[in-house]
């Protein structure tokens, strides 16, 4: 039975479903962060949303993948997962404080796709760093 865990597909696809399943978990807490509602602002084709939406899936899964790629076990890339994320959202919280003249998040929610362009770059790049430190 020790072969069935340590066959790759099977270490693939369970990596596969923990990312999903934290990729989900994140972005509700994201969502409960945020003034805006994510997937109703997106329905209704708020770009702006989309792009800051898009650039926090990239970056938590980016945040994996060198968690996964360093770790052995599941537990392991797990804790560095969390604890990508949790640097990623403290990120999150210093650019909204970094910019006393307006509101990150009333911006975005005005589709200022300037403002989500923006917020779309900060996740990616910073995610590089978290996983540059995970690795």
């Amino acid at each position: 039975m020790v072969n069935f865990w340590e066959n790759e597909f099977v270490q693939t696809a369970g990596n596969y479903s923990v990312v999903i399943l934290f990729l989900i978990l994140f972005l509700s807490v994201f969502e409960l962060v945020t003034k805006y509602r994510n997937w109703e602002e997106i329905k209704n084709g708020n770009l702006a949303v989309a792009m800051a939406t898009g650039g926090k899936i990239f970056g938590i899964a980016n945040i994996f993948r060198h968690a996964i790629s360093v770790n052995d076990s599941l537990l392991t890339t797990i804790g560095w997962g969390i604890f990508g994320f949790v640097l990623l959202l403290m990120g999150y919280f210093i650019y909204e404080f970094l910019t006393p003249k307006f509101k990150i998040d009333e911006e975005i929610e005005r589709d200022n796709r300037a403002v989500g362009f923006i917020s779309l770059v900060i996740s990616v790049g910073l995610s590089y760093v978290i996983g540059a430190g995970i690795s």
